[in-house]
């Protein structure tokens, strides 16, 4: 759970890791092969994505009321 700008930051950082991760992989291997570890890679991105969309969200609700 993502509670601090700095959390929010270090996450999206990570995740454009893995997307480059990813993207490596994906160039590197044909299809078939390390598709456990691509599809592993893709729930974290996933996972990541829901995270950054709950913080974006509560920051939302926190501003609108001030």
């Amino acid at each position: 759970m993502i509670n601090t700008v700095i959390e929010y930051e270090k996450t999206q950082e990570e995740l454009r890791d893995l997307e480059e991760r990813l993207g490596r992989l994906q160039q590197a291997n044909p299809v078939g092969s390390k598709g456990f570890m691509r599809a592993g890679i893709r729930k974290m991105i996933a996972r990541l994505h829901e995270e950054l969309a709950v913080f974006q969200g509560s920051e939302e609700a926190r501003q609108s009321k001030s």
